[in-house]
């Protein structure tokens, strides 16, 4: 577990969250002196680089779809401990073709075009493909090392698994937005899920096979409410071209988002995802043993394990939890032999945000940080 004790001095700046500086070299705040580094030789410090691919449905400025895919990545690159090798197309909201043009225009903008684009497979069961090629060989080229983000259906994950059925053992951590634990009700409707339904054999697979799989739900998002009149202030008014990018790319959503649902601004489903792998002490563990079903994932439902703890990998759960020792059950995440059973047990971290104005603060910070946008965009 993560240790909340009295707040410390990071490089200058008051630090609320104590003991990560001295334990990860990181600070929640993200522009202190500490961020992202560790010691060096010699005294020099030196940065922690995290090895990325990004595998999602991007529909970034696409009217009447998503804006979160577009901003987790420019969260992702407006940390500079990311090492992003690379982004992998999926569908979900909207189509392949639709998600594979919107990254390669938006690296485009970005100035990022050093960064590989790889077309994944097109709709649930097409399992070949230039994703899971690529997903498959940096796991081998990294092993260890490789940490995925996945915000879109899981299909290339599983045509990775498909490839080499050692990948999820070679991949460091998995970090996934999908799945939901009660329904999403909000003022005119109910909002489906949209990301482990899009192909229920893949989810089960990457939660049932994944090691060390954080679960980031759409339930655990609602949190975090990105109001118009918030985004306005934070963004506008400043010759920063990240600010005015995203104004532009994202205004019409909040109008989406009112007409359809009732919703008075919108949820950052994939960016709270991004943050957790970039940041994860802007978060509170909250480990769960889950039973999952190809029938459950149709409507992306999470069922709970709610038996009595007995035997197994239950009784360690339960030990971990009497005991207090997080770490163990983190341990279990990683360990093959532990996480899953033949019948789609498994246990899986769904990680909930700890203080909504710190985490927008980071995520604010992380935005106004891309540099390079063209000129023309």
């Amino acid at each position: 577990m993560r240790d909340m004790g009295p707040e410390t001095v990071c490089g200058g700046r008051l630090c609320a969250v104590a003991g990560i500086v001295s334990r990860r070299g990181l600070c929640p705040g993200g522009d202190c002196a500490q961020a992202g580094t560790v010691p060096g030789k010699h005294g020099r410090e030196e940065m922690q680089m995290k090895k990325i691919i990004f595998d999602c449905d991007n529909t970034f400025g696409v009217k009447d779809c998503d804006v979160d895919d577009g901003l987790a990545l420019m969260y992702l690159l407006g940390n500079r401990e990311t090492q992003l090798l690379g982004i992998t197309s999926t569908y979900g909201n909207s189509s392949l073709d639709v998600v594979q043009a919107v990254n390669l225009r938006m690296l485009e903008e970005l100035g990022r075009r050093d960064i590989p684009v790889k077309r994944g497979g097109e709709k649930r069961g097409c399992y070949q493909s230039e994703a899971a090629v690529f997903l498959a060989e940096m796991a081998d080229r990294h092993p260890g090392e490789l940490s995925i983000l996945a915000t879109g259906s899981l299909t290339n994950l599983k045509g990775a698994y498909e490839r080499d059925s050692h990948f999820f053992e070679k991949v460091k951590e998995i970090v996934l937005m999908g799945g939901i634990t009660s329904p999403l009700v909000f003022e005119k409707k109910v909002m489906e899920e949209l990301n482990f339904s899009c192909d229920p054999p893949a989810a089960r697979t990457v939660l049932t096979k994944g090691r060390n799989v954080s679960v980031i739900t759409g339930n655990n998002c609602l949190k975090v409410l990105f109001t118009k009149q918030e985004y306005r202030e934070r963004l506008s008014g400043t010759e920063n071209r990240a600010a005015a990018y995203i104004m532009e790319k994202t205004d019409d959503w909040f109008r989406y988002n009112d007409e359809g649902y009732g919703i008075h601004g919108f949820y950052n489903w994939d960016v709270t995802a991004a943050a957790y792998l970039m940041h994860p002490e802007l978060f509170a563990d909250n480990v769960k043993g889950l039973c999952v079903s190809d029938q459950d994932l149709e409507t992306g439902y999470l069922r709970m394990e709610e038996d009595e703890m007995n035997g197994g990998w239950k009784a360690g759960i339960k030990a971990g939890m009497e005991a207090g020792m997080r770490g163990a059950m983190r341990g279990a995440m990683r360990d093959g032999t532990k996480s899953r059973t033949a019948d789609g047990r498994c246990i899986c971290n769904l990680p909930l945000i700890r203080d909504g104005a710190v985490f927008k603060d980071n995520i604010y910070r992380s935005w106004l940080s891309v540099t390079g946008i063209l000129a023309d965009v």
